[in-house]
Parts: structure tokens; sequence; C-alpha cells
């Protein structure tokens, strides 16, 4: 008997067999599958005419801010003007672009409110100071406005050169809250092209505080020098901290400089 033959028939008949099971087609139930289509494009129109229904016209805007350079109305002119579709479908974040491109607008928020309602507050841009002629940094020392025809009176004017907006704004606004405690404000604070810092009181006193050590000669100016020129101010012309460890002032009626705890002579560069 040829033992060989059969098992290698067994074998093929195996090997068909699986082969036929690797290719059977499943049987699908069509009808179960037409059911759920229908009811998703059930749910899916049902949806659709539920949104439509909804989104009805915005009849109503409500602005809200601590205004002092916006006006309401103008925040509202420019939500009509950018809104388009309705309560549902308008584009909150275009919105809120437009809001926020407008001059002294720093951030805004909107929010829905059912059923035809749209809120808005806005927060104005905290201004610090003037900068140059024509422009304006937020506290944050961003230059947001240039150009300007009328500048806000009460602002201090700060100058530097190009690109030294912020640093010269985080230093206006350390030393005007030290200041401050002391009944003094600042009118200018300049960083010129050589790196050297000079600030101007609202009393029409200059002073000269170099290049180096600027925090220190600040500090020093507030804790004994603006006592040494307190009540004397309108015959004081500048104050130069540019000493290791004192100051000179200079006297408008021409009396000359006096040297308050001098040690060494200034150095013009520091």
């Amino acid at each position: 008997m040829n033992l060989g033959g059969f098992g290698l028939r067994r074998a093929n008949r195996r090997r068909r067999k699986a082969d036929e099971a690797r290719f059977v087609i499943p049987q699908l139930d069509w009808r179960r599958l037409a059911g759920a289509a229908a009811a998703l494009t059930l749910v899916a129109g049902l949806a659709w005419w539920l949104t439509d229904a909804l989104d009805q016209p915005v009849r109503k805007i409500v602005v809200t801010g601590n205004f002092q350079r916006v006006a309401a109305v103008e925040v509202e002119q420019v939500l009509r003007n950018t809104l388009t579709g309705g309560f549902l479908s308008a584009n909150l974040g275009e919105l809120r672009s437009a809001i926020e491109a407008m001059t002294w607008v720093d951030r805004a928020r909107l929010q829905r409110r059912w059923p035809d309602t749209l809120s808005v507050e806005v927060i104005e841009q905290q201004v610090a100071a003037r900068w140059g002629d024509d422009s304006v940094v937020n506290t944050r020392g961003e230059l947001f406005v240039s150009g300007l025809a009328l500048m806000p009176a009460e602002l201090p004017r700060l100058n530097g050169p190009e690109g030294s907006e912020a640093l010269v704004a985080q230093r206006y606004l350390a030393i005007q809250e030290r200041l401050g405690h002391q009944g003094l404000r600042l009118k200018t604070l300049t960083l010129d092209e050589r790196g050297a810092w000079e600030m101007e009181l609202t009393n029409g006193v200059l002073v000269r505080l170099g290049r180096n050590q600027v925090d220190q000669r600040t500090e020093r100016f507030i804790r004994v020098a603006s006592q040494v020129i307190a009540g004397r101010a309108a015959e004081v012309s500048h104050v130069d901290m540019r000493y290791s460890n004192g100051f000179s002032i200079g006297w408008r009626n021409g009396a000359g400089a006096a040297v308050v705890t001098q040690a060494e002579d200034p150095d013009t560069d520091a």
C-alpha cells in the first residue's frame, strides 16, 4: 500500500479546505444595516433642523467694560459690521479679533446669552506712558499705538533707541512706584544711544543716572537725595547721581554744584 501517496492526498485536501475557509464571504445583515443608516440620517436631519430653528438673528448686543478711551457704541458698531450668521452660527473668534483690532482695546470676551443676545466684555489697554512724539506703550512695555494726533496730556514721556520700548517702560514703572511714596512723579525717562539713563521729574529737576548701577543710584536718589532737595525743588537744576557713594546738586541761581557725601569725581561715562 502506498501510504505516502495517501498522506499526500490528505494533506492536499486539508490545504484546500483551509484556503476555502479563508475566502468565505461573510454574510451581512443588510436589513439591520439599512435600519441603522436610516436612523443616523434621521438624527442628522433632526439636528440640522433643530440648529436651524434655534439659530435666530442676534437682536441684542450688551457691551460692558471700564471705558475711558473706548466708547461702547463703537464696539457695538464693529460687532454689527462684522457679525454674520445667527445666534448659534456667529463666529465668536472672528468677532473677538475685530474688537481687539480697535486702537485702545487690549482684550475682549464674548458669550452667547439665550435666546438672541451677545454679551461682550471689553478690557482696555493700560497705558503706561507716551513713547516719543506720537506713540504710546502699555504696562507690558508694548508699543501699541503710533501716529496719534492728540496725545493724552497726563502721560509721561519715554525715549530710547528703537526696540528698547519694553526695557524703558519696565524701568519707568519700577521707578514711578518708588517715587510715588515720596510724592514725586516722573515727567520723562530717557535711555540714550550710549546706554545712559536720565530722568526729569514733574517739579523740573533733572536726575542723571548714567549707565552703571542704575538701580542702586535710583534707590540712593529716592532715599537720600530727594530728602536733601525736598522743599527746594524750584532752586535745583539737576542732581547728578553718577558717583560711587554720593551725588552733586546743581542750583538754578548759579551758586554752583553742591557735592554731598562725595568720595570720588563723577565718571561721566558711568
